[in-house]
């Protein structure tokens, strides 16, 4: 059974990045500028807000007037990692491309000044940019219109602001990574799909990029044919710790064949990505395998964002065994399979 679609030509935008003066709102804070928001911009905020769109600034101003403003038009919360001080805004977006684990690709930078927007195309060609005009049609953009809409995505901004907060910890903590990741007591539930799982995770699909085996997207009504077969498995993983629920966090696509067990597809939400889950995923997989007396391949489309994904695989142990067209096969043979790791409870 083959159904699937390959990496959309288009990517989602998955960040808008603001302006301010001018911008985000009408006049210049730092000349003294009684600033309002722009026509449109609060519910453009808040609309994105819903469609799971993160958002942030890139603004020349003095930070703490800048943030008392924003707090005073009640939309400070909207924004992660604002960047507000006076460095170049290509550094910016840089900057915020690591706090968010994002390429540059994902985002959109919203500014009304051309020589700033010339600036960020010759220094990231890929950042989508717009004038501030463009805010009376901006939720009318296609890449603005997330194809699958979840509970997980509504709250992805909330999500992000929990990662910030553990960030903020870990950077306070005193020893060895791994003695950190300790202390954030996680658990990670694998589980059969049901129903109530197809919609996000077609939505994992179609938002993640670098931790996804093969880039194919698929549709919840395709899923839906993979969850309900004998013969196949779909499986999600779910991840909270002691800060919150992360959500549906992780997909498996295994097709069962009576020898030979074959990962269709394997990925994890970039948002987990310092937390080294997708081996444990993959550990799981091993151990099902072997427990059901078969064979273990794994499909693997090489692409210029998951190298991170077929490091992962040599590490659990697969080597590559053949070339089909644009797909490349691994295999394991079962006899060492890694053990889950310690900072991590898994219920399957």
């Amino acid at each position: 059974m083959t159904l699937g679609s390959p990496p959309a030509a288009v990517t989602p935008v998955k960040c808008v990045v603001w302006d301010l003066d001018e911008t985000l709102w009408r006049g210049v804070l730092s000349e003294g500028d009684d600033v309002v928001l722009a026509s449109g911009a609060r519910d453009a905020v808040l609309a994105l807000d819903e469609r799971g769109i993160l958002q942030s600034i890139a603004s020349r101003n003095d930070p703490a007037p800048a943030q008392e403003r924003l707090t005073a038009l009640g939309l400070r919360e909207y924004f992660l990692f604002p960047q507000i001080g006076w460095s170049e805004k290509t550094a910016s977006l840089e900057a915020l491309a690591r706090s968010l684990d994002l390429p540059l690709d994902a985002f959109l930078f919203v500014d009304d000044d051309p020589f700033e927007r010339e600036a960020v195309r010759f220094a990231h060609p890929e950042v989508r940019c717009v004038t501030a005009e463009a805010l009376s049609t901006l939720l009318d953009r296609p890449d603005l219109q997330p194809a699958h809409l979840t509970e997980d995505g509504r709250r992805r901004r909330q999500m992000y602001q929990r990662e910030a907060l553990r960030r903020q910890e870990e950077e306070a903590f005193v020893g060895p990574r791994i003695d950190f990741l300790r202390t954030l007591g996680m658990t990670l539930t694998i589980a059969p799909a049901t129903d109530g799982d197809l919609e996000r995770a077609a939505e994992l699909t179609v938002r993640t990029h670098q931790l996804n085996t093969t880039g194919r997207t698929y549709s919840p009504a395709e899923l839906a044919v993979f969850a309900r077969s004998p013969e196949h498995r779909l499986l999600i993983g779910q991840l909270a710790d002691r800060h919150g629920d992360h959500g549906r966090i992780g997909l498996a696509l295994v097709a069962l064949g009576r020898e030979v067990w074959t990962i269709k597809l394997l990925l994890m939400s970039c948002r987990v990505l310092s937390r080294n889950l997708g081996s444990t995923l993959i550990t799981a997989l091993l151990r099902a395998a072997r427990d059901a007396g078969v064979r273990l391949e794994a499909e693997l489309v090489p692409t210029d964002r998951n190298r991170r994904m077929m490091i992962t695989y040599r590490f659990a142990g697969f080597r590559r065994v053949r070339v089909e067209g644009t797909v490349t096969v691994l295999e394991h043979d079962l006899q060492a399979i890694p053990e889950y790791p310690d900072y991590v409870a898994v219920r399957e």
